[in-house]
């Protein structure tokens, strides 16, 4: 039978500390991931600010809890238990690990989803709290994880980055483009070719480039349109391509 008591064990002194110390410690967690995931973010990488922020913030969780066995379950912890909790939340992370990987995409040079994949992993460490009793942590990183993904995302945009793009350049028949000229063009525009990006493929007799650009700063690339007008008018270019790129 369902007691009270029972239920009100996991909202005593001991756990809530307990829990408040994982909030803390997640808090914290958020922000170095966040610090760490600014420098990608800047340099126009794929995994960026939200993504470095959620994960290292649900790793933190997980590790921390760990070091409160006997608040788990509201102290109630079952003698003789027929499973280890430890074991069940290992393959719990795993398997998400796996669904997570699903949902990432790469299409060229843009990589997507990354972020979408760190939420469902921290979505799952969120459950797994939940099965464990730390309610109100969990509640915390439920929280802080639908912050990271709302509101960073806003203040990332007021903060100095350099944005990346991908193009790649079909040259006439015959035609073979000199690297640094290419690379002159580009810094024309406010851009660097990003080290170690460009491939270089031959179809039907005709050279094709394709390379990540990045700005020099924020506000110094030309705009997408601006450049399509650039590269139609580079000497030799039959036809171009360019897009957003997170590489």
């Amino acid at each position: 039978m369902l007691k009270l008591e029972s239920l009100a064990a996991f909202w005593t002194g001991p756990v809530l500390e307990s829990n408040l110390i994982v909030f803390f410690s997640m808090t914290g967690a958020l922000l170095l991931g966040l610090l760490v995931g600014y420098e990608r973010f800047y340099h126009g990488r794929a995994a960026g600010m939200r993504t470095y922020g959620l994960v290292c913030m649900a790793s933190c969780a997980l590790t921390v809890i760990s070091g409160y066995p006997n608040e788990w379950f509201g102290g109630h912890v079952a003698v003789g238990l027929g499973a280890d909790p430890t074991r069940i939340i290992q393959g719990i992370v795993t398997g998400i690990g796996f669904l997570g990987a699903g949902v990432i995409m790469k299409e060229g040079f843009n990589i997507s989803g990354l972020t979408t994949a760190a939420s469902i992993w921290a979505a799952s460490v969120t459950g797994v709290m939940v099965g464990v009793g730390f309610y109100l942590a969990a509640i915390m990183l439920a929280l802080l994880s639908a912050f990271c993904m709302v509101s960073v995302r806003r203040m990332s945009s007021s903060l100095p980055s350099r944005q990346a793009i991908a193009i790649s350049l079909r040259f006439a028949v015959g035609h073979t483009p000199h690297e640094d000229a290419v690379r002159a063009r580009m810094l024309q525009n406010g851009y660097e070719v990003a080290g170690g990006s460009i491939i270089i493929g031959m179809r039907e007799g005709k050279m094709e480039w394709q390379f990540v650009a990045v700005a020099l700063s924020k506000n110094s690339g030309a705009r997408i349109s601006e450049l399509s007008r650039e590269l139609a008018a580079f000497d030799g270019v039959e036809n171009f391509q360019i897009s957003h790129a997170r590489n």
